[in-house]
């Protein structure tokens, strides 16, 4: 679990985040969704240590980040696995050494046990015997696959996906919630996902956070958020056509 105790962060004088208060609970996919620039990534990067907060607190499982030093904040960031948007594989490396690549870091298994490691990695998100192939050889999607592969290669506790279905075609991208839902409760870890997509908020939205103006605007999950009347909410979440017509759908139900 992690918690985020009156976080405020602001660049050049401008405030990016106002007070935000609130609860990623393990075992569960939380997503952060909100129009572009209201400070979703902001959040996410404070999080994680790669911005610093001007005020709050930032907990995982009760351990306090925000009042850490550098050798206990790199123990923390180890227990983190990060899905990047657009996955920022190394082109230079085949898709096995990608995974293997923060095991050498940061581990001091054999070689050996990497190897293991690394192939029940790929194994598990579907992409057994691809070991070889290099990130241009691989589709989008088996790319984003093999980013959540390197992400999940140290067991991490918390998983951070920035924008992870960037990119792909509906189809993919449901395969790619799913893998993510799945992994999230198989682990048991806390899952942090930063969203535009309503699909995946409607697939696997656990936990779904609303960022509006660097402000903690609304929380819910899946099932709440279609029938939320806050206007903002609304407007995102009804922003497509196809959204529109299934609001249109459920009204015409309510009035029968």
């Amino acid at each position: 679990m992690i918690e985020v105790k009156g976080l405020s962060k602001s660049f050049g004088g401008q405030q990016v985040l106002f007070d935000i208060n609130h609860r990623f609970e393990n075992g569960k996919v939380n997503l952060i969704i909100g129009q572009s620039g209201q400070g979703k990534s902001v959040l996410a990067k404070c999080i994680v240590g790669l911005y610093e907060a001007d005020a709050g607190e930032i907990l995982f499982d009760q351990r306090n980040f925000s009042n850490m030093d550098r050798a206990e904040r790199s123990e923390i960031r180890q227990e983190i696995g990060m899905l990047f948007q657009g996955a920022a594989l190394f082109d230079s490396l085949t898709v096995e050494q990608n995974v293997m690549f923060p095991l050498q870091m940061f581990t001091n298994l054999t070689k050996a046990e990497i190897q293991q490691r690394a192939d029940f990695c790929l194994e598990r998100v579907n992409l057994a015997g691809r070991n070889k192939l290099y990130p241009s050889e691989c589709s989008g999607g088996m790319q984003k696959r093999v980013g959540i592969a390197r992400a999940i290669a140290m067991n991490p506790k918390y998983l951070f996906c920035d924008e992870p279905n960037s990119g792909l075609d509906p189809k993919t991208s449901i395969v790619i919630d799913k893998l993510i839902k799945d992994i999230t409760v198989e682990y048991n870890m806390t899952t942090v996902v930063i969203t535009h997509d309503m699909n995946s908020v409607m697939e696997i939205g656990d936990s779904v956070l609303y960022i509006h103006q660097g402000k903690k605007w609304w929380e819910g999950d899946k099932n709440t958020i279609i029938t939320d009347q806050n206007p903002e909410v609304e407007a995102f979440v009804y922003a497509s056509s196809f959204m529109k017509e299934i609001r249109t759908q459920m009204q015409q139900k309510r009035s029968l």
